[in-house]
């Protein structure tokens, strides 16, 4: 006989909100799972303006706020995805991500794609 799954929508107005027909996350018994975050201001639903380290900053901002309305932190995140417009701005991104993530580092990917939504320059 199968199992239920259990599916909670986590949601906060602290991150920036879905651009489309998706959730911000969705925790299914002790995994959370978290789209992916652009540098858009929450307030405004604007990219932050700067280049790729405010937009970097920025999204792992909105991811930390999604995180924090799951009661869970940083240190909890096992696997993440990068998104560049240009690669060559992979060691700038590293740096923002060495604030956020200070131990335990968890398994990441980096791609460089041809689009990203809103004309953003990063996501994670």
């Amino acid at each position: 006989m199968a199992t239920k799954v259990i599916r909670t929508i986590i949601q906060t107005k602290n991150a920036a909100q879905a651009i489309g027909p998706y959730s911000q996350a969705v925790l299914v018994d002790h995994t959370l799972y978290i789209s992916g975050c652009l540098g858009i201001e929450p307030a405004s639903g604007n990219i932050v303006s700067g280049g790729v380290v405010p937009e970097a900053e920025q999204a792992l901002k909105n991811m930390g706020e999604i995180l924090k309305a799951a009661d869970v932190g940083y240190e909890n995140v096992v696997k993440t995805t990068v998104l560049l417009a240009d690669m060559n701005d992979f060691a700038q991104v590293n740096e923002v991500y060495k604030k956020y993530f200070q131990k335990r580092f968890p398994a990441r990917a980096a791609y460089q794609v041809a689009h990203l939504p809103k004309v953003s320059l990063c996501t994670s």
